[in-house]
């Protein structure tokens, strides 16, 4: 069997034929339940409120991820994750921004790697909503580099495991 590549690209450009619901500049999505756990680990993702992030269907059910980095694996890997789901079936992602603790848009989100923050998988994608939040970060933490929503791949996503 064949399969075709997913890319972030792909998503974002599907994504983008949905509207958010955005208010004042944050999402609203709906907050984890003590109850759910993360799609890609298992881990209950309320313990970890700071570092939330969310998937929420046109149908306006929501999954929920103890972080940046297990949201973009799903993300990459949705028949495995997320089997009869689509990437035009999405309406909303959020992240959790690092210093504002807001719930801000995925795809607009500046994500730095390497930095010396911890989430609660180890090395993170740390989300900020603007690229000076995310350059003062590194001042104070570090870091690599900072991406955006469609430049994160699976290869950098395996890098922040080990």
């Amino acid at each position: 069997m064949h399969r075709h590549p997913v890319t972030l690209a792909g998503v974002f450009l599907a994504l983008c034929l949905t509207t958010p619901l955005l208010l004042a500049g944050t999402l609203e999505v709906p907050d984890p339940e003590p109850t759910d756990t993360c799609p890609v680990c298992g881990m209950f993702v309320a313990k970890y409120p700071e570092w939330a992030a969310t998937v929420v269907y046109q149908d306006e059910h929501a999954h929920h991820f103890d972080g940046a980095k297990d949201l973009f694996k799903y993300l990459l890997d949705l028949p495995k994750y997320a089997p009869g789901h689509t990437a035009a079936d999405i309406s909303a992602i959020a992240v959790t921004d690092y210093y504002d603790l807001a719930r801000i848009d995925a795809r607009s989100a500046y994500y730095v790697i390497g930095s010396d923050v911890l989430g609660p998988m180890g090395h993170e994608l740390v989300p900020h909503p603007s690229e000076a939040d995310a350059r003062d970060f590194m001042a104070d933490h570090g870091g690599d580099a900072v991406v955006r929503f469609d430049q994160v791949t699976t290869e950098l996503l395996d890098q922040l495991d080990k």
